[in-house]
């Protein structure tokens, strides 16, 4: 691999370890969706509502990564999930995703520069939001900017300050629920709050409205796929960050929604900015607030963090595919592709207009294009890796070759897509959350049409200029 880098300076290159690996993927999963959004999960569908739909959040997760880590194994490239619908399900499948991705974490990004900046206002109020966007823009365009390495290795810390918050909530918030640790004006409430409304307080409809919020929460985790062609040796490092990655965010967002529950009543959850800080603040804990407000902080850099070389690697991968201009895949002497990183920054700080134009409507058309977005990806990748078990195996490949496989095929791919529809479908029940997949379905149709007048309709009229007649395009 060093010899094949040095005659082709486009390569990335493979310095990622295990341990990079594994905390990446923690990073772009544990972020505001367990610090903010548990408390509305809790509020819509009730605490063991809420449980609920986390496990059933954990299970659609675990079934996305088993099939990316199948595809990223045999075919470990920078983009991965992008590269492999471009290969399996069709050129125009690979141009949609890779687009339809980039975008939705472009976006993301420029909103978590915008929420950073909110929370330092806590501190220093006189401070204009755009200054501090601006600051922590530059902070991770220099991270990104040096050599994969330093990415990784920031990311790195940036998770573990989170892991070891949220480990730290956790027996905190499990010693109140049981009376070692006082709260102020109430004894230990044990499991009170899960019973005295009932068990399904909003019933099984406050479930599946939540499910939406619950995968927008654990999306992120297929990062480990877009990183798998800077890792060291994926072959071993990509099944084993699998095999740990999905058990430990489980029992993370499991467990703390869990003590949350257990602490603030689920009426009161759906309304709070941080539950999290409510339940320091009534464990009577000195500077709760400050200390969740840093912890968040850094939450949103490091899935800042982590979506900026997400964006950087597909633009990458798209360059290299011919769907994106070449000058995206370019790499400078550290091996970073500094034009897409360039691009895609500039591109995540157009999302600060949304705090002075159209304040409403563009966001929520932001917001919703970032989110469909991520569930279209993870149909993406099942069926992907369903297409390309059976061009496996009808080429004559067997099964014990195949040093990573997706157990109980095809039903694991299967039940994914099922279960990807079956969330788009709920929340079209969901007057409020209707228009977004207007919004995001709209940019996916978008992406087909224009690959068809921009390549196949180019490819087409190519080939009839040139032989008189159109030849059948491989698609």
């Amino acid at each position: 691999m060093k010899s094949e880098q040095g005659s082709q300076p486009k390569e990335l290159k493979r310095s990622m370890k295990s341990r990079h690996l594994f905390m990446l993927s923690i990073g772009g999963v544990i972020g505001t969706g367990l610090f903010i959004g548990s408390g509305y999960a809790i509020g819509e569908a009730g605490p063991l509502g809420a449980i609920l739909a986390y496990l059933v959040g954990g299970l659609l997760m675990y079934l996305v990564m088993v099939c990316l880590g199948e595809l990223s194994v045999i075919m470990p490239v920078s983009g991965s999930f992008q590269a492999h619908a471009e290969r399996f399900i069709g050129p125009a499948s690979g141009f949609m995703i890779g687009w339809t991705y980039w975008l939705s974490w472009a976006i993301y990004v420029g909103l978590e520069f915008i929420a950073a900046g909110l929370l330092m206002a806590r501190w220093f109020p006189d401070v204009p939001v755009w200054v501090w966007c601006t600051v922590f823009a530059l902070f991770l365009f220099g991270i990104n900017a040096l050599t994969t390495r330093s990415f990784a290795e920031m990311e790195y810390w940036f998770s573990a300050i989170k892991v070891l918050a949220v480990l730290f909530f956790i027996v905190i918030g499990g010693a109140a629920m049981f009376g070692l640790v006082p709260i102020k004006g109430q004894s230990a409430p044990l499991l009170s709050n899960f019973i005295g409304d009932g068990l399904f307080p909003t019933g099984f409809i406050g479930i599946f409205i939540s499910m939406m919020t619950v995968v927008y929460a654990f999306m992120g985790s297929e990062i480990m796929g877009v990183a798998a062609g800077e890792t060291e040796d994926p072959e071993k490092n990509i099944p084993k960050a699998i095999r740990s990655i999905v058990i430990r965010i489980l029992l993370f967002y499991v467990l703390a929604t869990f003590v949350l529950s257990a602490i603030v009543p689920w009426k009161k959850a759906g309304v709070l900015e941080s539950p999290f800080v409510t339940v320091f603040d009534m464990t009577g804990i000195p500077y709760a607030a400050d200390i969740m407000n840093f912890v968040i902080l850094t939450a949103i850099l490091s899935v800042g963090n982590t979506g900026l070389f997400a964006c950087t690697r597909i633009l990458f991968s798209l360059s290299q595919s011919g769907q994106a201009p070449r000058a995206f895949g370019k790499v400078n002497k550290r091996g970073v592709p500094m034009n897409a990183l360039l691009v895609t920054l500039v591109f995540a700080l157009l999302s600060l207009l949304t705090s002075v134009i159209a304040e409403e409507t563009l966001f929520v058309v932001l917001l919703a294009i970032s989110g469909v977005g991520g569930v279209v990806t993870w149909m993406a990748i099942a069926l992907a890796q369903y297409k390309f078990r059976k061009q496996y195996i009808a080429g004559g490949g067997k099964l014990e070759d195949l040093k990573f496989k997706v157990p109980f095929f095809p039903l694991v791919p299967i039940v994914c897509l099922i279960m990807c529809v079956g969330i788009v479908v709920f929340t079209a029940f969901d007057p409020t959350q209707r228009t977004s997949l207007y919004i995001g379905f709209g940019f996916v149709v978008a992406c087909y049409v224009f690959y068809y007048f921009k390549f196949t309709r180019k490819k087409l009229d190519a080939t009839v200029s040139s032989n008189g007649q159109p030849d059948k395009l491989v698609q």
